[in-house]
């Protein structure tokens, strides 16, 4: 999927007062308590102005003073208040406490509210600080330094390609049937955590629980890098060693994890954009030539001695939405370089390759096609070359993609899966029925190709494919379909 569907961002309102509070949701990293967390909502919004608020729970050592910053993102000026003694400087607002609210002891919140004009967009703030703490997300860092060498391969088999097939180191054909577990590509990058929700052991258990093999995992580039724009925290080191400790969870279960570049760094604001933003916070077009030959590197160097650990390219290639041509659409996805309609340098699928297989990993790589990896209808012909020959299709597909139907399928998958190893990394549906992925699950399993459900995160089925609705494996309705069907599959 382009977006995960939990969104931290509060939309613009029309020119009508709001009579609901529209409130950003306290997230706190890994399920720990917090030191202090912030609820920020807009209770009332007009032409040009807005009213807001602000609700702050200490959670830490009693306080005999407060002050409460944010920075906004827009062009939104606050011109008076209440409860609190307001100013801004910039785009950064303080709140501190009047005389008489001073006091603020373990587990005691105060309100405060103030009025503001806006244009262009009236975007929430992402970050709030009381008394220089960040609040919403763990007081120290979620995962340790890193100690821990790269795991070793657990109990999960080293993969690799044979004709048109995934095999083990035996020979025997391999399917990667599984779901993904979202969160490592956004939390990082907005400033909450790492993960969204649990990724302990028994929350990896739970999903082998659904006889799954397989586990694809959002990544972000910057986050990965320890990019500046990316806290200390939850980036480089630490962001790389907490992949490494779920990936080595993945394996002890015996599940393959796919490793997958999802946000990355690039500027675009044409047709479909995520975005505006050039930094890594929303899907780009394609990969940028700055960092992600660079991601792939430290990735392919972290995991080459482990041969279970499988790579996916880029989540989902759009050129074709920046350009007319399709011609110009595919050698931009292959060579990269400057591509009609995107502004920064993008890095090609060859480039990606390259830079993986320099460091001498053999890992199986998995490339996208375009229309967000739903078309493959010229891959083969487009494909980039693997000196390893470990190359494999990635294929996305949903109810309402261009190609969801048996007789596209069976036009421009078929011919594909007939050369190289086919893997759908997302299938689903927006109806929080499973009808369709049915479909999708009968057409592969006859073919004896792999996919992964999309998704194994918490959010309302109502707003995008979610498979659970809590990490213990309960599934939504949509869910059941796939776990059932994997637990049939099963042996």
């Amino acid at each position: 999927m382009r977006h995960p569907p939990r969104s931290l961002l509060l939309a613009a309102a029309g020119a009508v007062a709001l009579v609901t509070s529209a409130v950003v949701p306290v997230v706190s990293a890994q399920g720990a308590t917090p030191a202090c967390t912030v609820e920020y909502a807009v209770t009332g919004q007009w032409g040009d102005g807005f009213q807001g608020s602000v609700k702050v729970t200490n959670a830490a050592a009693p306080l005999s003073s407060w002050k409460l910053t944010f920075d906004f993102a827009g062009a939104q000026k606050v011109t008076q208040g209440w409860n609190a003694k307001w100013s801004q400087s910039g785009t950064t607002v303080t709140a501190a406490n009047e005389s008489w609210n001073g006091t603020l002891g373990t587990g005691a919140s105060v309100s405060a509210g103030f009025l503001a004009s806006w244009s262009g967009s009236n975007t929430a703030p992402a970050v709030f600080k009381l008394n220089g703490t960040t609040c919403n997300v763990d007081s120290e860092p979620t995962t340790p330094p890193p100690t821990t060498p790269p795991p070793s391969g657990g109990a999960a088999p080293a993969l690799h390609v044979s004709g048109n097939k995934l095999v083990d180191a035996g020979g025997t054909p391999r399917r990667l049937l599984g779901v993904n577990r979202s969160g490592g590509e956004f939390m990082c990058v907005q400033g909450y955590g790492i993960w969204d929700g649990p990724v302990d052991d028994a929350a990896v258990k739970a999903i082998a629980d659904w006889k799954a093999d397989a586990v694809r995992i959002p990544l972000n580039e910057e986050c990965w890098l320890g990019l500046s724009t990316v806290k200390p925290e939850y980036g480089g080191a630490h962001y790389i060693d907490a992949v490494k400790q779920l990936v080595s969870r993945v394996e002890a279960h015996g599940m393959t994890p796919i490793l997958e570049l999802h946000w990355s760094y690039g500027q675009y604001t044409g047709n479909s954009a995520g975005c505006p933003d050039v930094h890594a916070t929303c899907q780009k077009p394609m990969p940028d030539m700055q960092y992600s030959p660079s991601f792939w590197s430290s990735v392919a160097g972290t995991f080459k001695d482990d041969q279970a650990a499988v790579f996916d390219l880029f989540n989902e290639p759009y050129p074709d939405r920046a350009t007319s041509s399709a011609t110009d659409a595919w050698k931009c996805w292959r060579d990269g370089g400057t591509c009609p309609g995107i502004s920064y340098e993008v890095a090609g699928v060859q480039d990606l390759v390259d830079s993986i297989r320099a460091t001498g990993a053999k890992n199986v790589i998995m490339a996208g096609g375009l229309a967000y990896s739903n078309d493959l209808s010229q891959w083969t012909a487009y494909k980039p070359t693997d000196p390893a020959g470990n190359l494999a299709a990635a294929y996305h597909v949903y109810n309402f993609n261009s190609c969801s139907s048996e007789s596209c399928w069976n036009s421009t998958l078929a011919p594909v899966a007939a050369q190289v190893p086919l893997v759908a990394g997302e299938i689903g549906e927006n109806t929080c029925a499973h009808g369709f992925v049915d479909r999708v699950m009968k057409w592969f399993d006859d073919r004896d190709l792999s996919y992964l459900g999309w998704t194994w995160n918490t959010w309302d089925c109502s707003s995008g494919p979610s498979l659970i609705s809590a990490y213990d494996g309960t599934p939504t309705a949509y869910g059941a379909g796939l776990r059932d069907h994997l637990r049939a599959l099963d042996p």
